[in-house]
């Protein structure tokens, strides 16, 4: 069986294109990962505090910061290509806000057109109009996915986010989130700020599934014309993309071990004591390492559940772990 191995690069790169080969030198654009650089110097990061934390407020009374404003600083920190503003979602020089996205066929035609343009560079030739979507939805994804799936990773967090609350600029890597509503576990010290709390680490895994989907629902049906695929296989490319996402950065954080496993649960593959994942496809994926290689974690690999087509563009770009590759 033949699997993927996402690992990360040292360069500059934009994290949700690792799978699609270097880009061609006249661009300048890295060759793995998500956004290219906007040109002008970074947007800053909120600070990271212990919860529950606070910030003055005009009046001198404390504020508190965003529950989530820890895990995206350190997203910001071993990702720094990707940045999180906890704001209002903007729209405009190059941003695209969520609500748009879901409401506008044209907004997300221009989000589209960006990967289109980049797969053109990329691969010196269009990418067929479902391929260029099928890879924004994949990249829009992996970013947005992280919003939720990192405070829950770092902080034992859920944000409660619909696409209304968040916009992104693909160009710079940034991302707003604008909602303060979370769910926590009972001994949280930021439990008096949450929306709610869950008995244990399984309900919160769970009301991280049904945070993803209710925010994912209105993305994945607006994508549906572009893409031109099914709704089973539409969440088959969701739950790669949010997979993926946390690996990745997981690895960055130097988790690797921990973030296979809880992702695994996460999703954890149909079977006796299996979590109920739908709509999202169970299992991780993830693989032993191959027979006779070193038996350390980063050569871990994954098998994906849906196949982006980028083969169409290039047959050699066709990743290791696709399902058409697995099924030769």
């Amino acid at each position: 069986m033949t699997a993927s191995s996402a690992r990360p690069t040292a360069e500059r790169a934009d994290p949700t294109a690792r799978r699609h080969g270097p880009a061609p030198s006249l661009t300048t654009a890295p060759p793995r990962t998500a956004p290219e650089p906007a040109g002008t110097a970074p947007a800053p990061v909120a600070p990271a505090a212990s919860a529950p934390a606070h910030r003055p407020d005009p009046a001198g009374a404390e504020a508190p910061l965003p529950p989530a404003v820890g895990a995206y600083r350190r997203l910001g920190e071993v990702v720094p290509e990707l940045r999180v503003r906890c704001a209002p979602p903007r729209s405009g020089r190059g941003w695209i806000a969520g609500a748009q996205l879901v409401a506008d066929p044209d907004a997300l035609r221009e989000l589209v057109a960006y990967d289109a343009r980049q797969g053109l560079a990329r691969y010196g030739r269009a990418l067929r109009p479902d391929v260029a979507a099928g890879i924004g939805l994949h990249r829009f994804v992996w970013q947005v996915s992280l919003l939720f799936t990192l405070p829950w990773f770092l902080e034992r967090r859920v944000p409660l986010l619909a696409p209304g609350d968040v916009s992104i600029r693909r160009r710079s890597g940034e991302l707003t989130a604008g909602q303060d509503a979370f769910v926590c576990l009972p001994h949280d010290p930021a439990v008096v700020l949450a929306a709610r709390t869950v008995a244990d680490e399984t309900a919160l895994a769970a009301e991280l599934r049904a945070a993803l989907a209710d925010f994912l629902t209105p993305v994945l049906t607006a994508f549906r014309p572009e893409v031109r695929r099914g709704p089973r296989t539409l969440w088959a490319m969701a739950t790669d993309a949010v997979v993926e996402g946390l690996w990745y950065v997981g690895r960055r954080l130097g988790e690797e071990e921990r973030v296979r496993t809880e992702l695994s649960a996460l999703f954890g593959a149909d079977g006796p004591g299996a979590p109920e994942c739908a709509p999202f496809t169970p299992g991780a994926g993830f693989t032993a390492p191959a027979p006779g290689s070193p038996a350390r974690v980063e050569q871990s690999e994954r098998c994906r559940a849906s196949c982006c087509l980028v083969y169409t563009a290039r047959i050699e770009a066709m990743c290791a772990g696709c399902p058409r590759a697995v099924r030769v």
